[in-house]
């Protein structure tokens, strides 16, 4: 067990170097091509702050893989994916392109994963009922992957916001490996990997930010979630699916609520706005680096609820429901005393009266 942990430290450690010494190379690359984030009214930033932020944390994977991985068809797949997803994303930092021109390259990337990589989701057991997906997981599987790629870049609206939550997901998925004795499986080396990457870029990147991860970044980091969802939890258990889904609630809530927010408001669903729940912790007068450390808080604790539950043990299943519990009753008080749906009607008061 210690020779694992200090292999494992030394993965991280050396990507997360790595990664931090090549962000300010990035981020002159950045300035000089012009890829940069202007501020207008939805955004935090004042000033112009340099994008392709996720170039500095896909080299790091790139030459963590070289260094630690082993050749194998699936971690090709995964290799010709993410270039893709990361060439998109690359593409919209420097000259933004239409939001159909970014699903099909995240679609085409998908198709890599699930057809070369025949990295599927196939069958689903729901109290005790097995539901097999037959020639319909090639479809469902492409749609989680394209889902989870699309949730970290939605949540990407603050300094340190979307590396944060998902180097929360990598950690949570090293644990439950460790707990699992799943010993240098793929997903171990590759959460380990881009664990340390995206630390790396965290030194950058958390407030004040001196480069963002762009749509490069948001969508590479949400696609190796997805790829890690897919390999360490695909067994034929509901929980199996939840679980990766718990340790992400808070921006597939975020997600979920800005869809419902844009249909109440007959909206498209990829209109902007600043109802998100990083806007709604600001109007609460908590400072950037607070409200970011206050979702930090939240998604840590989905995440222990969820490893809680992976241990298989009646004492842990019992407190991770509690906590599950107790951040379901926060979350629904939550919506009821912010805008993140509707807007209250207090605040159209205090509107109205100003």
């Amino acid at each position: 067990m210690r020779e694992n942990i200090e292999y494992s430290l030394l993965i991280v450690g050396v990507c997360m170097i790595i990664v931090a010494f090549i962000i300010p190379i990035v981020k002159r690359i950045a300035i000089h091509i012009n890829a940069l984030d202007i501020p207008d009214a939805r955004k935090v930033h004042k000033s112009p702050i340099p994008r392709l932020g996720g170039l500095g944390i896909y080299m790091g994977f790139l030459l963590g893989y070289m260094i630690f991985g082993k050749n194998t068809i699936q971690m090709n797949s995964i290799l010709i994916g993410s270039f893709i997803i990361v060439l998109t994303g690359m593409i919209d930092d420097i000259k933004p392109i239409s939001a159909k021109a970014k699903l099909f390259g995240q679609i085409i990337a998908s198709g890599v994963i699930v057809f070369y990589g025949n990295i599927l989701l196939n069958n689903l057991t729901i109290w005790g009922l097995n539901i097999e997906f037959g020639i319909l997981a090639y479809p469902i599987t492409i749609l989680f992957i394209v889902a989870c790629t699309n949730i970290i870049n939605l949540i990407d609206g603050l300094d340190g916001l979307s590396g944060g939550v998902s180097s929360i997901f990598y950690l949570s998925t090293i644990i439950i490996c460790f707990f699992q004795n799943r010993f240098w499986e793929l997903e171990l080396l590759l959460a380990l990997i881009m664990l340390g990457s995206t630390l790396g870029f965290l030194i950058h990147n958390f407030y004040p930010a001196k480069i963002f991860a762009g749509d490069s970044g948001a969508l590479f980091m949400g696609f190796t979630i997805a790829i890690l969802s897919l390999l360490g939890f695909k067994t034929t258990a509901i929980t199996s699916i939840f679980i990766p889904l718990m340790i992400l609630a808070v921006p597939i809530l975020d997600t979920f609520f800005a869809i419902v927010r844009r249909l109440l408001h007959h909206q498209k669903i990829s209109a902007p706005d600043k109802q998100h729940l990083h806007h709604q912790l600001l109007k609460m007068n908590f400072s950037h680096r607070n409200t970011v450390l206050i979702i930090y808080a939240i998604n840590i604790l989905f995440a222990t609820a969820s490893i809680l539950y992976t241990l298989n043990d009646t004492k842990d299943i019992f407190i991770g429901r509690i906590i599950y519990g107790i951040l379901i009753v926060i979350t629904l008080i939550f919506v009821f005393k912010t805008d993140i749906i509707r807007e209250n009607k207090h605040h159209q008061k205090d509107k109205k009266n100003t």
